[in-house]
């Protein structure tokens, strides 16, 4: 086990409140957004969420009326995930890079962990064969060059690319007011792209 997959282990219980700020706000911020950036989803859709950790994402696409299936790598993980949305939705065993689901799912989601991709392009062809309408993930600008991935999502066959600022921090509840400030400040452009700069990720959706 490496020792990321180590630290995993060791804090799947509760993961999602205690490596967020303010879960509810952070998670349904992405769960909106997941929903609404680039093709639509509409209730009863379903979408695989890869790297999925305790399901903390899970509860909020569920309570929007879709379908949500999650996988992780971490058997600690999975366990924390089935006991939080018990039957309400089916959570694997599973390596994001070899993962295929049962059926073709309407949406793909990787979050914060892009990273485990063996190869990029690879890794969003696999995606492209099981994914109907888009594939959702987080991406650090000052980690990967957008041009670089968005080229590598085109390759695959994922010509439609859209990229939306997140500015909802992980680690700072934010007032209510501030957080509005800040989910405003997502649609500004240019400043956005400034904040970018200096921290705070994006939000891809790519389609056929």
């Amino acid at each position: 086990m490496s020792a990321k997959s180590d630290q995993y282990a060791r804090q799947a219980e509760e993961w999602t409140e205690k490596a967020y700020a303010d879960a509810t706000a952070y998670l349904a911020h992405r769960a909106d957004l997941v929903a609404s950036l680039g093709p639509l989803l509409v209730p009863g859709d379903e979408l695989l969420d890869l790297a999925c950790g305790d399901g903390g994402l899970g509860e909020l696409l569920l309570s929007r009326g879709f379908r949500y299936r999650g996988v992780d790598a971490t058997p600690e993980m999975v366990t924390q995930a089935q006991r939080r949305l018990g039957d309400r939705a089916p959570i694997e065993i599973g390596d994001l890079n070899d993962y295929a689901p049962p059926a073709p799912v309407a949406a793909t989601s990787v979050f914060r962990a892009i990273y485990y991709a063996r190869d990029r392009q690879a890794f969003f062809e696999h995606v492209a064969t099981y994914t109907e309408k888009k594939l959702v993930f987080d991406l650090n600008p000052r980690q990967y060059r957008p041009d670089d991935v968005v080229a590598d999502l085109r390759a695959a066959g994922l010509r439609h690319v859209q990229l939306r600022p997140f500015f909802v921090p992980q680690t700072v509840a934010l007032p209510r007011i501030v957080s509005a400030g800040a989910r405003a400040l997502e649609r500004s452009g240019p400043l956005a792209r400034l904040a970018l700069r200096l921290r705070f990720t994006y939000l891809v959706a790519a389609s056929r």
